[in-house]
């Protein structure tokens, strides 16, 4: 009796959990702009400067487009350079030895949406993990599954915006939310990778959105 008691409860308690993280979710969405106008962004240009160390940094700008267009530049010099992008069928990035943009075998293009957003109708599973502090941030950590992929969300347990992003290859840490037509986006994000190679930071002095972009924009 003891035992199915037991049972019962781990059942309810998850059954909580589960509704918690959905709560905590649709709390950012809500308080980020909404799921209609994240659903109305279509395009997006990100522009600023990336921090590669000490002495080393570049103006960068992000392009990306629905469903998963994505093209990065940096100026060097005074001349922009596409770094790396995926133009709908090709992904490239630039061979730094050669200067000269590679075709990557293989390439795994972006969501344009974070996947948090519809999770379930992309097949995720979401997972609350209780508080965990980031930096003086006290945080919900949300774990979203798909197969063997697990991506970690840390929210702002008072605002409910997004203060870091752990997945298999990178943690984001997300700073400096501005509202950018109806959204709040960060303008700041650092970068480190799993393997303590190739950490990086962008400081965005403009974002605009739904742009229109000309056909070949994405093309390399």
């Amino acid at each position: 009796m003891k035992k199915f008691i037991l049972v019962l409860l781990i059942g309810v308690f998850q059954g909580l959990w589960s509704q918690t993280a959905e709560q905590i979710i649709e709390k950012n969405i809500q308080n980020t702009g909404g799921l209609i106008q994240w659903k109305l962004l279509n395009s997006i240009v990100l522009q600023g400067k990336v921090v590669l160390g000490v002495n080393e940094e570049y103006p960068v700008k992000i392009y990306q487009q629905r469903p998963n267009l994505k093209k990065t530049t940096f100026t060097i010099k005074g001349k922009e350079y596409a770094i790396e992008g995926y133009d709908g069928e090709k992904g490239y990035s630039m061979n730094f030895a050669t200067n000269k943009l590679t075709e990557v075998k293989d390439y795994v293009s972006e969501s344009f949406d974070t996947d948090f957003i519809d999770y379930d109708s992309k097949g995720f599973t979401v997972h609350y993990l209780g508080r965990e502090k980031i930096g003086n941030v006290d945080c919900y950590k949300i774990e979203l599954v798909k197969n063997v992929n697990k991506t970690l969300y840390y929210f702002d347990a008072k605002t409910y915006m997004l203060v870091r992003e752990i997945n298999k290859n990178d943690i984001l840490t997300y700073y400096d939310y501005r509202k950018v037509g109806n959204l709040f986006m960060p303008f700041k994000i650092e970068s480190s990778s799993q393997k303590k190679e190739g950490d990086y930071v962008l400081l965005f002095n403009k974002i605009e959105i739904n742009k229109v972009f000309p056909p070949n924009a994405f093309k390399f």
